[in-house]
């Protein structure tokens, strides 16, 4: 037995730990935030739901973004 069959899915109702995109057994993709429930499927009913895409955060909170720290105005000393 390979160990992706060990893994258990997450069904509709538990909570999600990992931020990303799901689908469920029919195939629906969904953006899930962490925290939030696994819907239910409104043909299926509870239903297990598959990572398809992990969110990834571009910026490390521990630097800034340049983009939106203002310039020093020259003139004025700041």
């Amino acid at each position: 037995m390979s160990s992706k069959n060990k893994d258990m899915l997450p069904i509709s109702r538990e909570t999600v730990e990992v931020e990303g995109v799901y689908k469920n057994e029919e195939g629906r993709e969904l953006y899930l935030r962490r925290g939030e429930e696994f819907p239910a499927d409104l043909v299926l009913g509870n239903t297990e739901w598959e990572m398809t895409e992990l969110a990834i955060d571009d910026h490390s909170p521990s630097q800034p973004i340049k983009h939106i720290i203002p310039k020093r105005d020259k003139e004025s000393g700041d």
